[in-house]
């Protein structure tokens, strides 16, 4: 895989100084870092980066983002609200705009939760709203 050198995730950083040393290993700062870091993995296919980065109370055993036919192009994402709650605990609220095909433009937006554990954030669970 190339690296995109714009982060896909629209924070106007080279994906080199944004997503690509999470997806590479580094742990988030931030739960909205982390946000980020996993619309970037969508965008670019990274399985492996949303499992690890999933909670394990919530993770699905696998994904199989290639099976979507046809498969979402990501077109940007907007965090709306960061909101710590504690040190551990966070929610990001989100608007994603993607295509499906030659469909239209659409939009997920969701509020996420967050939770840090052993100092690195993890995605536990999100509520979509329209």
């Amino acid at each position: 895989m190339n690296a995109p050198v714009d982060c896909p995730c629209g924070s106007d950083l080279a994906y080199a100084a944004c997503c690509g040393p999470l997806h590479a290993g580094e742990p988030a700062p931030t739960a909205e870092a982390l946000m980020r870091s996993r619309y970037s993995a969508y965008a670019l296919g990274l399985e492996d980066y949303l499992l690890r980065s999933w909670h394990r109370s919530t993770r699905p055993a696998a994904l199989d983002l290639a099976r979507e036919t046809p498969a979402p192009r990501w077109h940007g994402l907007k965090i709306l609200r960061y909101q710590p709650v504690d040190a551990d605990n966070a929610f990001v609220e989100f608007v994603a705009k993607f295509k499906v095909g030659g469909g239209s433009m659409q939009r997920l937006r969701e509020l996420s939760r967050f939770r840090r554990e052993g100092g690195d954030w993890y995605y536990v669970a999100g509520e979509w709203s329209t």
